[in-house]
Formats: C-alpha cells, structure tokens, sequence
C-alpha cells in the first residue's frame, strides 16, 4: 500500500519537473509525469524485492526523488532530440 505513496510523490514532483524543464511546446503534458511514475513503481518493486523495507529512507530517496531526477534527464534529452529533428526537417524543406 505505501507503493502508493511513492507512485503519488513521484507523479506530483514529475509535474512539476515538465514545468520547469523548457521545451514544453516540444512535448505531450504527461510524458515526465509518466516517466516519472513508471520509473518510481520500478525502483520501489526492485528495491523490495532486493529486501530493503518500508521504513529506509533509501527506498523513498530512491524510488521518489531518484526517479524524478531521470525522468526529468529523459525529457531534456527528448526535447533536444526533437529540436535537432525539427532543425534537420527544416532545413531539409528549405524553410
């Protein structure tokens, strides 16, 4: 049940990472939230498995803040892509 918990944080600090991030118009309202949420159910299920219990802090730092900071590295990196797509298809029609 606190997988929850986790899944929440990581959901809301994820929105909050698609607005600080630039390049919103590059990219869908949800996928850092989904990033985010995806990665955070991922690391907390692994880290169960792997033993370590509800009451370390290192499974909340990890599953929470762990998976908003690469959720917010893969939309940097998606939003550079699409800009360097965008630049190349540009110039491929001359505009």
């Amino acid at each position: 049940m606190y997988i929850l918990l986790a899944l929440i944080g990581a959901c809301v600090l994820g929105i909050a990472a698609h607005y600080v991030i630039g390049g919103r118009e590059l990219r869908g309202v949800a996928v850092t939230p989904a990033i985010a949420t995806a990665l955070a159910a991922a690391i907390y299920t692994g880290m169960q498995w792997l033993g370590v219990g509800e009451d370390s802090i290192w499974l909340w730092l990890a599953s929470v803040l762990g998976s908003v900071v690469i959720a917010a590295a893969a939309t940097a990196a998606l939003v550079a892509v699409r800009r360097r797509s965008d630049a190349s298809a540009r110039a491929a029609l001359g505009i």
